[in-house]
């Protein structure tokens, strides 16, 4: 840890512009405004917890899937990349034996580390991500003791960008870099935390690639087909290259309410996955499902069925985006990526929720961005879907034009154009 006072001077004096530019994909002139916010948790975690006199500073970003909606939990193939918004956090120590964590607009959490033992009152909270996170590092040998966090984010909750990952990477990093000096973890592992917590201590049955997105950083292929060791495979992807802008569009419906229908989905895939012999998907051949749909329609639904075509599709998919983007096919790119798009709302059907008529906020942010668009680049759901946000790849020249056109229908602030940041969690100092 370094001195709490040196850490604010060398923001202040652009010490860390380049570590700064590199983070967040911009000029060295324009990390200021970076730089002013590692400069406001330093001063939140002395008005929250008093003066101390080191401290450290950790950075999580938010993640984008770019391919295999809905894919991950069926053990399949997904294709995701980090972005440069994130939540940040400064730490220091304390005598208390006890985590202590702000989260601005959130109330204070306080976990005895003398006490990791799951809670069932904390489920669904954030105390039950920290207990559970504590409780998982001790397992692996860790000797933690008392640090004070705060924390700052600009990743929208409940907007599909993933802001629980985020917030599980940023507690892993901090524990695996503070604790697991001789013995840290991977990205890797400390997703796989992040999972097994927000599944077991949280109760959301979430896939791992969020998690996974969040913490190993940059575009990155991943094969869920032995979910304890997933394949990864870092991808070149310039955005500016491919002529491309990365545009995330806020449908303001927001998605944390809706467990049910997400668990839904997993569900019913390893349903149909059971009646054809496995216990998910990926382990059903294509050709055993077809044989075995008549089967499937009789335990379980229609809609399970074309979810199941869904999964087989958008998993052969990730590799054909894969292909092409490794050979800079960027044409060939879209049209997958709209075809996905295409596959989530008619097979998957994650753009709304069930039995909603009056209310269907991600199709009509589809629908406003494909108009935008002018049938060009290309637009899907984002993430979970039935809520939250829209993804779309926007050619370079449209981006003013577009931004102004979907602003005027859903409103002020909800394009938010984005770029893939080259690193996951990481301690900046």
């Amino acid at each position: 840890m370094k001195s709490v006072k040196e850490l604010k001077k060398e923001l202040a004096e652009g010490t860390f512009a380049r570590k700064l530019a590199w983070l967040y994909c911009c000029g060295e002139e324009s990390t200021a405004r970076y730089a002013d916010r590692y400069v406001h948790v330093l001063n939140g975690l002395e008005t929250e917890f008093g003066c101390h006199e080191t401290a450290t500073l950790f950075s999580a970003p938010g993640r984008t899937e770019i391919g295999g909606n809905h894919t991950d939990h069926q053990h399949g193939r997904v294709l995701a990349g980090s972005v440069n918004i994130d939540m940040i956090a400064a730490v220091g120590t304390n005598d208390r034996n006890q985590l202590r964590l702000k989260s601005e607009g959130y109330d204070l959490c306080v976990i005895d580390l003398s006490d990791l033992e799951k809670k069932k009152s904390e489920e669904n909270t954030s105390p039950a991500i920290l207990r559970g996170t504590c409780a998982a590092f001790a397992q692996r040998g860790a000797k933690l003791s008392g640090l004070d966090v705060y924390v700052a984010s600009n990743v929208p909750k409940g907007s599909g960008v993933s802001s629980s990952a985020a917030f599980e990477v940023l507690v892993g990093t901090i524990l695996n870099e503070l604790f697991q000096a001789e013995h840290q973890g991977s990205p890797i592992e400390i997703a796989q935390i992040g999972q097994w917590v927000e599944n077991v201590d949280y109760g959301k049955p979430c896939g791992l690639m969020d998690q996974m997105a969040s913490s190993v950083g940059g575009v990155v292929g991943i094969s869920f087909a032995d979910p304890n060791q997933p394949a990864v495979a870092k991808i070149d992807f310039d955005l500016s290259e491919a002529g491309l802008a990365l545009c995330i569009l806020d449908s303001g419906a927001d998605h944390a309410d809706l467990t049910d229908e997400y668990a839904a989905v997993p569900a019913e895939c390893k349903a149909v996955a059971k009646v054809c012999g496995g216990e998910v998907l990926r382990e059903v051949p294509y050709e055993t499902f077809l044989k075995k749909i008549p089967q499937c329609r009789k335990v379980c639904s229609d809609r399970a069925v074309l979810r199941a075509f869904h999964f087989y599709a958008d998993n052969e998919r990730v590799e054909k985006q894969i292909f092409a983007l490794v050979n800079k096919q960027y044409d060939t790119f879209l049209q997958l990526v709209n075809e996905s798009g295409h596959s989530s709302w008619e097979y998957l059907q994650n753009v709304t929720p069930t039995g909603s008529v009056g209310q269907q906020a991600v199709g009509l942010t589809i629908a406003v961005a494909k108009n935008a668009l002018e049938g060009k680049g290309a637009v899907r759901v984002h993430g979970g879907g039935f809520a939250g946000t829209v993804q779309a790849f926007v050619p370079l020249d449209m981006v003013a034009k577009f931004q102004k056109q979907v602003e005027m229908i859903l409103g002020e602030n909800t394009c938010h154009v984005m770029d893939i940041r080259p690193v996951g969690g990481i301690r900046l100092a």
